[in-house]
């Protein structure tokens, strides 16, 4: 019997990707190359400075990507972190999922992985993001400010006609990061985690606190529990919210996608966050703003 598709996604950035993936699914095609072509699309525009070309530089003003892809229907895992100069992250990432061993790679390893299997080189950093990068390094130097900005990860999930579930995550990381430094992205049940017996989640936010909790997988443990994605991600971002502010005394952004294997969906997050929901009726985009308990939701956009 034919099941619901649904597909969701982190910003509303991703709402291009989201309308190519949810094309795939509305005509029977399958959730990984649905995931993976919207993250692509996302990846390849650099107008978004915090994914693929045009993403925002590390301190050594170089372009510094993280990507991970995960099956749910075999729970398959690639990742990629801290590679440079290789277009699209996330086919490295599904690439890498189809291997038994060495499924994450980083730096030099990723980038000789990735030129032995023929993916295309090309240099990320443009003369836009570059401009960006001397601009924040003049500021710190003349004004003293913060270094740090620009972390909004891509993620999405989707669910096929056929009721299997994939995930896939891609970020250029924090701008202004150190050299090397590598965030929740391509973190499996950090950044990203999915199962069809259940459903799956994805994070974007301040990597460094994201992981500190696991939040994805503990949001689909959640899921399995009985509960709803809403109720899943939303008491997952604050339980831990509030645990990192009892004992650290602050919590960074950090917000969760979510959809079960009924295709019923779900947010969590403690700042104003954009994404984007793609089903049958259409693909649609919303803004959510936490409000003391509860996360007030409004629809921005719709598009057939």
């Amino acid at each position: 019997m034919e099941k619901k598709w649904c597909m969701i996604a982190t910003w509303e950035m991703a709402k291009e990707g989201v309308e190519k993936g949810s094309s795939i699914l509305q005509d029977r095609g399958n959730c990984c190359d649905a995931v993976e072509t919207g993250v692509k699309t996302v990846e390849d525009c650099p107008e978004y400075t915090s994914v693929g070309y045009g993403g925002l530089p590390n301190e050594e003003c170089e372009v510094e990507m993280d990507a991970a892809f995960m099956d749910g229907k075999n729970l398959s895992i690639g990742a990629v972190a801290g590679i440079k100069d290789f277009k699209n992250p996330v086919s490295i990432a599904r690439k890498l999922s189809e291997n038994r061993f060495n499924i994450f790679l980083v730096g030099a390893g990723a980038e000789a992985y990735a030129h032995k299997n023929g993916f295309e080189r090309k240099n990320m950093l443009t003369e836009e993001s570059k401009k960006i990068w001397e601009k924040r390094k003049k500021e710190m130097s003349e004004k003293n400010l913060s270094p740090y900005d620009g972390h909004d990860t891509i993620c999405m999930i989707a669910l096929d006609k056929c009721g299997d579930m994939a995930a896939a995550t891609s970020t250029s990381g924090l701008f202004m990061k150190k050299r090397g430094r590598v965030g929740d992205s391509p973190l499996s049940g950090s950044g990203f985690y999915v199962d069809n017996e259940i459903g799956g989640a994805a994070a974007t936010g301040l990597g460094e606190d994201i992981m500190k909790g696991c939040l994805s997988y503990d949001t689909v443990q959640r899921m399995k529990r009985g509960i709803s994605p809403m109720e899943a991600a939303q008491s997952s971002v604050r339980d831990f919210s509030e645990k990192l502010k009892k004992i650290r005394g602050y919590s960074g952004a950090m917000s969760l996608i979510a959809v079960n294997n009924r295709g019923e969906w779900g947010i969590g997050t403690n700042v104003e966050f954009t994404f984007v929901v793609g089903n049958s009726e259409k693909v649609r985009v919303y803004r959510a703003v936490p409000m003391e308990n509860k996360v007030v939701i409004e629809r921005l956009k719709d598009s057939l």
